[in-house]
């Protein structure tokens, strides 16, 4: 779906999937703002070089922060959440919801960050440079792949718990993968 002059953003939503994070304005428009409908919690924390902010428009959820003095905001219909950069947060959906994000044009360093569901260490982290062109739920089905792949990127080395492959199929991203993600992972 290519980019838009204007949108209806509730019609436009009910063509999207989980975190499709479509690009809805010009390239040239400085913030850019990408559109989500989403109902299943975010498989990963994401993480922003630059700060963002998101708007519920529809729906409600709850958006987790990690290495944050603050641990979650409550989001329904109208609110807003300002995210810090470099701030890894997760979209957890109360009921299905229609979001927006504003993030920079240039938004440099983006990021997806897993955590042990038991003693909430560090598992993994992959980053990569923004690509304003690039499906973000394609991207983001990639990285999921990768971390998939990888048992010991799912194994705690604090607690030895490992964490569940990523649903790729619930998340209506099976096909999305490319075969090389681009990005470098750190555990």
């Amino acid at each position: 779906m290519g980019r838009r002059r204007m949108l209806s953003a509730f019609k436009t939503a009910a063509e999207i999937g989980n975190y499709a994070d479509l690009a809805v304005l010009p390239l040239d428009v400085d913030p850019q703002v990408a559109l989500s409908r989403n109902w299943l919690p975010q498989p990963f924390y994401h993480l922003y070089s630059h700060d963002t902010v998101i708007a519920q428009l529809s729906g409600g959820s709850v958006i987790r922060m990690h290495d944050s003095s603050v641990n979650y905001f409550t989001l329904t219909t109208g609110d807003n959440v300002y995210v810090p950069a470099g701030t890894p947060h997760r979209i957890e959906p109360v009921e299905e919801g229609v979001m927006l994000s504003y993030v920079p044009l240039e938004l440099g360093l983006e990021g997806a960050v897993w955590y042990c569901s038991h003693c909430d260490a560090e598992l993994y982290r992959l980053e990569w440079e923004h690509n304003n062109d690039a499906e973000a739920n394609r991207v983001y089905a990639t990285a999921c792949a990768r971390f998939n792949s990888e048992e010991e990127a799912r194994t705690c080395h604090e607690c030895g718990t490992v964490a569940d492959e990523v649903d790729l199929a619930a998340l209506g991203w099976t096909g999305l993968v490319v075969s090389e993600p681009a990005g470098s992972a750190t555990a």
